[in-house]
């Protein structure tokens, strides 16, 4: 019978260095990657941020424009707030601002009109954006008008918001 063979005197140390060193790749491997996921949290809440305030100054230099123009008279609507309300599996944030700018915009055909001839025109909005779908990011959703209200000079329209399901 022969005697076990003996290692060599390096390769023990060699393999301690391999070990070594591939504990060493692994650990870099898993902090990129921890590294990239917080980068990436990060920056994705910084872009929806970023919508978001870009939203709201586009509305207010809007806002601004017509309150300048419509100053002296008290009786026309000066400013438009779109508000949606909340559900409980709740939608997508930049969806809701994205569908939320969309119908805004649409709506400002009615900014500078007269509060009390608002009747007729709120009936046709109404009929037109109602069931309206609108397309964020490759999904539907579609509307329903709720409330639409003026007060003050201010038209605040409510809507209730669902992911639209083709038939």
């Amino acid at each position: 019978m022969k005697p076990p063979k003996q290692p060599e005197p390096g390769a023990n140390g060699f393999r301690r260095f391999m070990q070594l060193a591939a504990v060493f790749i692994l650990g870099m491997v898993a902090g990129s990657v921890a590294y990239n996921v917080i980068y990436q949290a990060s920056y994705n809440q910084l872009w929806i941020e970023n919508k978001d305030l870009t939203i709201q100054l586009h509305q207010a230099e809007e806002d601004n424009r017509t309150l300048k123009k419509y100053n002296r008279q008290s009786t026309v609507i000066k400013e438009i707030k779109v508000r949606v309300e909340e559900r409980d599996p709740p939608l997508d944030s930049l969806a809701v601002k994205e569908v939320a700018k969309q119908l805004h915009e649409e709506l400002e055909v009615l900014r500078g009109r007269n509060m009390f001839d608002i009747d007729s025109d709120a009936k046709m909005a109404r009929t037109l954006l109602n069931r309206k779908i609108y397309t964020v990011r490759e999904k539907e959703y579609s509307i329903q008008i709720k409330t639409m209200l003026v007060s003050e000079g201010v038209l605040q329209v409510w809507v209730d918001m669902r992911p639209y399901v083709r038939p």
